[in-house]
């Protein structure tokens, strides 16, 4: 064999070395679940239908896609324990309609009676350490069953034209002034009305902790009744009156309120004293999914802090993640969340063995 035969031979050899050894740190590099630009697959996932899935549609999943490679197949979900129930049947079968889910909080909560969610290693989600504590759901041993998708705000919204000054505390529903003037949620456990009046009025939420308790403040709330002039499930219908000046206060959604103040309409949205009602939905990913692997990606990449401050800019969410990270303006922090301390719900008691004894005393002492 000449000289030069052998060279050649000796390059070629060392080509395919270095080429085996490329291939091998690829496939280790994707198969420990690190973000990669060549991670490929697919993932479905789960978003409330409507104005939310199109704005993720549109603004979150191609640019995911176009960093990772993995394909993203939107699936609109009902809010509620509609999707609840259609998981825990599916995975019974063995099967996901969604890899990774938007859960409510209260629905996670059920969901983890059955077991229904894959616990997470937060080593794979290193971005988790941008997270607000309230942002990450645990199982009761500890396990962590959901991380945070997006959060909302309920404040106390008023109409400009007739109530010229701003109310500062959400004590302010129960002056005389406010008599036939409120819209409130219906339920106990989405209007949080009982997280409200026990901060505003017994000192936080440990009253909540027992029936009579529970009682102390459903009777604090049923001084509201003369005031209350619609208990809505209809957002639309509440939000109409409002803008109106029909029913020219209550409870609604901050980033609800901004989009009709933008509109034009008469309205404000308020973070009172005692703070916003502050709830969110969790990224929880069925038992019955095969797509961990991809999943963690997503769940990282849905906690940088640059894409929770896309959402605020573009969904008009509350970022899950510190303030301080976003890069938020205060205009666009303002426009989705506020600095003051919140409100956090106390799903816990509508989940677990008072949940059927709240609902009936809600109905008996304030909404029948």
């Amino acid at each position: 064999m000449s000289r030069k035969t052998k060279l050649n031979a000796s390059k070629s050899t060392h080509r395919i070395f270095l080429v085996g050894i490329i291939i091998i740190v690829c496939m280790a590099f994707i198969g420990f679940g690190v973000p990669s630009a060549f991670a490929g697959g697919e993932l479905k996932v789960g978003a409330y239908g409507g104005y939310f899935k199109d704005s993720f549609d549109k603004h979150i999943f191609p640019d995911f896609t176009k960093e990772t490679g993995i394909k993203i197949q939107s699936v609109a979900e009902p809010t509620g324990e509609a999707w609840l129930v259609q998981l825990e049947q599916a995975a019974r079968a063995g099967q996901a309609p969604a890899d990774v889910n938007m859960m409510a909080q209260t629905v996670m909560l059920r969901g983890q009676r059955t077991q229904l969610w894959a616990p997470y290693d937060l080593k794979k989600i290193p971005n988790h350490k941008y997270l607000l504590p309230q942002s990450i759901n645990r199982y009761p041993d500890g396990r962590v069953s959901g991380i945070g998708a997006v959060g909302w705000y309920i404040t106390l919204v008023s109409n400009t034209e007739v109530f010229k000054t701003a109310p500062t505390s959400w004590g302010d529903m129960w002056k005389p002034d406010k008599k036939n003037s409120l819209g409130l949620l219906a339920l106990a456990s989405n209007s949080f009305l009982l997280e409200i009046t026990a901060k505003t009025f017994f000192g936080g939420y440990d009253i909540l902790n027992s029936k009579d308790g529970i009682l102390k403040v459903m009777n604090k709330l049923a001084e509201l009744k003369p005031n209350v002039k619609l208990w809505y499930r209809d957002e639309g219908q509440f939000q109409q009156a409002l803008q109106s000046g029909e029913i020219p206060m209550g409870q609604y959604y901050h980033d609800v309120t901004g989009l009709a103040i933008a509109d034009g309409h008469p309205v404000r949205s308020t973070f009172p004293k005692e703070g916003g009602v502050y709830d969110s939905g969790s990224w929880a990913v069925s038992k019955a999914s095969k797509k961990l692997k991809e999943a963690y990606i997503f769940i990282n990449y849905m906690c940088r802090p640059e894409i929770q401050a896309k959402l605020s800019r573009k969904v008009g969410t509350a970022p899950t993640v510190k303030r301080g990270v976003t890069g938020l303006t205060d205009k666009e922090f303002a426009s989705v969340s506020s600095d003051i301390q919140p409100i956090i719900p106390r799903y816990d008691i509508y989940t677990g063995e008072l949940s059927d004894w709240i609902n009936q005393k809600w109905t008996e002492m304030l909404t029948k």
